[in-house]
């Protein structure tokens, strides 16, 4: 019994032992295989330290290609201070050569940190500056590859791109819109140490870094550079408190160019104050939009059947009373006897007051509500503006009358544009967009379409539409808008110009002066509108100061989006002072003197001897301004 017990004894030890070895055993295989990449992961973290690598930040094109936001390579300075043995050696001569007290690079040196970035003294550091660094050879001191932000057309687009920080996060427009996108992955140089921050004698392992994906916006390059130009005359000329521009494809809601003055210069955004930079006037500012409000009270008048515009008169006597209130027209005893037609393209307001009474200001309301008023756009940028208009319940025959013709509410230029474009596209309100697509750098591979997003459908109907674009053609051929008119191309617009308000009055001789224009007018493909804030020493007028500007950017559009010639439409009723365009007549096999007589209108140069015509420039049947050259080549 008792060698018994001894030995049940001896088989529970052994039993015991077996079962500790086992879980030694399982334990072992456990951190070696199952936990060995966590483990040793934790270990490496130990002793190995990273430098950090700025990866590109994705740069921004036009849709046809110019790169309009982009990336310089520069350098920055890090610190490893246990690596640096001489501190005040290394303080002494890297604060002579960024010339900076010594004082402000010893407060790095001396921190009790592993790794300690020189910001922002050492931040995007020139070339010339990292060679003299690199070649003082110092154990510790660090040069690492850093992207800066560069914008190579310097304040073209610069309240759509915004700015980024020192850090290379986006601060404003696109740039922080779409910062997630823009941003890359960091890559790094891990190198060994030991706990006291030495270098360990080990190979340094390189991580590259990821870009960010590149953006292509909607904005076409002639078109956007065409109004840069526009808009810098104007300021130039003018000497105006704000002035803006937006084109946009009526048919899809893409933006083909925006801009606003004051601008700056995203390359140095520190020499600018806060309104400057953030205040894209295009999208932010709301005022009285003036006559181009116009716009909108016919198209529901039309839609609505309440004008014939062809054969309903109105009478213009200068004024008309509405509630005890006098609206006047704009032109001293008015336009006298007329039909609904040449009310729109004498611009007259009282006549427009007639078809807002006609609406009511239930209908009126309601489309004004249709068409985007009183609410953002929903564009893909910051800082957008909702506008102001009367509370319905508030609205009586007077905000009525004032309303149908632009005063008394408050909208912004995007929804100036939006608004027309459904006016004139068939009845559809799309969200204004400002991004085609987003695009992996290196694959070109396309990550994210944007796709034309229809906020509305139907608003007015196509004949609607195309009675609309009749008439507002009419209105640069024989009305208000005549400046803008293009010789060969089908144009329409509307003239705007609206009293600025101050402390809720009206002020003298302060206006915000506009239009807007679309072609080609039977078949829209660009629409331009164009506002001038208080432009001094001209008679302000939207027909005369803003209608000739959207004119020269429309013809620069024409080029830009290959737009041909069209016949038919509303020719125009030239004035006194107006240009004149004839057909040039067919000479070739004419002698000199016949030539000359046929092209009187125009100043005829001769090129080669002999006395018959074999060439002239331009062809016959092209229309050309009276007195320009038509060169003739004899022989």
């Amino acid at each position: 019994m008792f060698t018994k017990g001894i030995h049940k004894r001896i088989r529970i030890v052994l039993l015991g032992i077996l079962i500790i070895f086992l879980t030694i055993v399982l334990k072992v295989f456990y951190i070696e295989v199952i936990e060995y990449k966590k483990l040793n992961t934790l270990a490496s973290n130990l002793w190995s330290r990273n430098l950090p690598i700025e990866a590109d930040r994705g740069k921004i094109f036009t849709v046809d290609g110019e790169v309009v936001a982009g990336n310089l390579t520069t350098t920055s300075l890090v610190f490893i201070p246990n690596q640096i043995k001489n501190k005040d050696l290394v303080a002494s001569k890297i604060s002579e050569i960024l010339g900076v007290d010594k004082s402000l690079i010893e407060e790095h040196l001396y921190k009790s940190s592993m790794m300690e970035r020189v910001h922002p003294e050492g931040r995007r550091l020139s070339y010339e500056v990292a060679d003299k660094i690199e070649s003082l050879n110092f154990d510790g001191v660090y040069l690492l590859k850093e992207s800066k932000r560069y914008y190579p057309h310097d304040e073209m687009l610069s309240h759509i791109l915004g700015y980024v920080g020192i850090d290379n996060q986006g601060l404003s427009g696109l740039e922080l819109e779409y910062d997630k996108y823009l941003t890359g992955e960091y890559g790094s140089i891990q190198y060994f140490s030991d706990a006291k921050g030495n270098n360990l004698e080990r190979n340094s392992v390189y991580v590259e870094p990821e870009d960010g994906l590149d953006i292509y916006l909607t904005v076409n390059y002639d078109i956007q550079s065409s109004i840069e130009r526009e808009l810098d005359n104007i300021v130039t000329k003018y000497s105006p408190e704000g002035a803006w521009a937006i084109a946009m494809d009526p048919n899809n809601g893409e933006i083909l160019g925006m801009s606003s003055r004051p601008n700056f210069n995203p390359n140095n955004y520190q020499d600018y104050d806060t309104e400057t930079i953030n205040r894209n006037m295009a999208i932010w500012a709301s005022y009285e939009p003036g006559s181009t409000f116009k716009i909108l009270t016919l198209s529901a008048a039309i839609n609505e059947g309440k004008v014939d515009l062809i054969n309903d008169t109105f009478y213009d006597g200068g004024s008309v009373n509405v509630d005890g209130a006098r609206i006047k027209c704009w032109k001293a005893g008015g336009h006298g006897a007329q039909t609904f037609l040449e009310v729109v393209q004498n611009s007259c307001n009282p006549g427009f007051v007639e078809l807002g009474r006609r609406l009511g200001k239930e209908t009126l309301f309601d489309y004004i509500d249709k068409f985007g008023y009183g609410k953002k756009t929903g564009i893909d940028l910051n800082g957008e503006a909702s506008g102001i208009l009367f509370n319905l319940s508030k609205v009586g025959p007077v905000e009525l009358a004032t309303t149908s013709f632009g005063q008394g509410v408050s909208v912004t230029a995007l929804q100036q544009v939006t608004a027309v474009s459904a006016a004139i596209n068939g009845g559809t309100l799309y969200r204004p967009h400002i991004v085609k697509r987003i695009v992996e750098h290196e694959t070109g591979q396309i990550i994210e379409e944007v796709e034309p997003k229809v906020v509305r459908e139907n608003i007015v109907t196509e004949e609607t539409s195309e009675m609309v674009r009749m008439t507002l053609e009419s209105v640069v051929s024989l009305g208000t808008g005549r400046n803008a008119y293009i010789d060969g191309y089908r144009v329409g617009g509307k003239t705007g110009t609206a009293q600025k308000v101050n402390n809720g009055a009206y002020m003298q001789g302060n206006y915000i002066v506009s239009f807007i224009g679309f072609l080609p007018a039977n078949d829209p493909k660009i629409v331009v509108y164009l506002a001038i804030d208080n432009p001094k020493g001209i008679t302000q007028y939207g027909g005369t100061v803003s209608a000739p500007i959207v004119k020269n950017i429309m013809e620069d559009a024409i080029i830009a989006l290959d737009i041909e010639k069209q016949d038919g439409g509303t020719e125009k009723k030239y004035q006194w002072y107006d240009k004149k365009y004839y057909m040039v007549e067919d000479v070739v096999g004419l002698t000199k003197k016949e030539a000359t007589s046929v092209l009187k209108k125009f100043t005829v140069e001769y090129t080669g001897s002999g006395d018959k015509v074999i060439s002239q420039s331009p062809e016959a049947g092209n229309r050309i301004a009276e007195g320009e050259a038509v060169r003739i080549y004899l022989g």
